[in-house]
């Protein structure tokens, strides 16, 4: 069963059985939240594989979802319009391990990398990780562009404020936080 919701002319939100979501905390793990994004096939029912998949994996339980927001494209914009959510899990991985575990589930997933802003059929990106913050060749924490993109801060505000509290400290530094 899927519902819209038109935000405006560009920003659709659609409602799945299973974005949004929320259930109890499961662990004593750390918190991270996920942002995902496609625009190549089904993507709806793609998320809803992927939060299957998630369900089912050994190193991360999905706490809450968002609905899923249709945006349009930015950088290269010659491609159809994006699907986005952001999804609150918990997980034993360090940041790395987690980011090494989310491109595996991207190339399980078909993931291919042809150019940047690339149609992609998903696209998972670690946005916070608990409070953390670094700047490495592989990973920089939190995500360098979460605050410019509507296909993050539309979704992030579905994310409820006991949730987002975990990551607070870092939302309030780069001055984007509505509680």
């Amino acid at each position: 069963m899927l519902r819209k919701k038109k935000i405006n002319k560009d920003y659709t939100l659609l409602f799945t059985p299973h974005f949004p979501y929320n259930t109890l905390p499961k662990s004593s793990n750390k918190r991270a939240l996920l942002g995902i994004g496609g625009n190549m096939g089904d993507v709806v029912r793609r998320f809803e594989h992927l939060f299957w998949y998630l369900k089912r994996a050994a190193f991360i339980h999905v706490q809450e979802t968002t609905p899923i927001l249709k945006n349009p494209p930015f950088g290269y914009k010659e491609q159809d319009d994006f699907y986005n959510a952001v999804l609150f899990i918990e997980t034993p991985l360090t940041p790395k391990r987690l980011l090494s575990y989310v491109l595996r589930i991207e190339r399980l997933f078909g993931r291919k990398r042809s150019f940047k802003d690339a149609p992609r059929t998903l696209d998972i990106d670690i946005l916070f990780y608990e409070n953390v913050s670094m700047d490495t060749k592989q990973l920089t924490l939190p995500h360098p562009e979460w605050k410019n993109r509507s296909s993050v801060l539309i979704p992030l505000a579905y994310i409820s404020p006991e949730k987002r509290r975990f990551f607070r400290k870092e939302m309030m530094r780069k001055g984007k936080i509505d509680d």
